[in-house]
């Protein structure tokens, strides 16, 4: 019988996230204490889950209107 271990989660720095999307890291912290992306809190640290930035990333709507504007 295999050793059957869960997939481990990649955990990411908000300045990871922020290098990643390409924003500010108080982009990020507004994210997420608006609870847009989830984020586990370690101390006073935030750490991102890189399932939850990829379904941010894939799930992200541009509102219409802002881009003719």
């Amino acid at each position: 019988m295999a050793n059957e271990h869960p997939p481990r989660v990649r955990f990411l720095t908000v300045a990871e996230v922020a290098d990643v999307m390409r924003v500010s890291k108080m982009t990020v912290y507004r994210l997420l204490h608006s609870g847009e992306m989830p984020a586990v809190r370690v101390g006073r640290s935030f750490r991102v889950p890189q399932d939850a930035l990829d379904h941010y990333l894939r799930t992200a709507v541009v509102e219409r209107d802002r881009m003719t504007s």
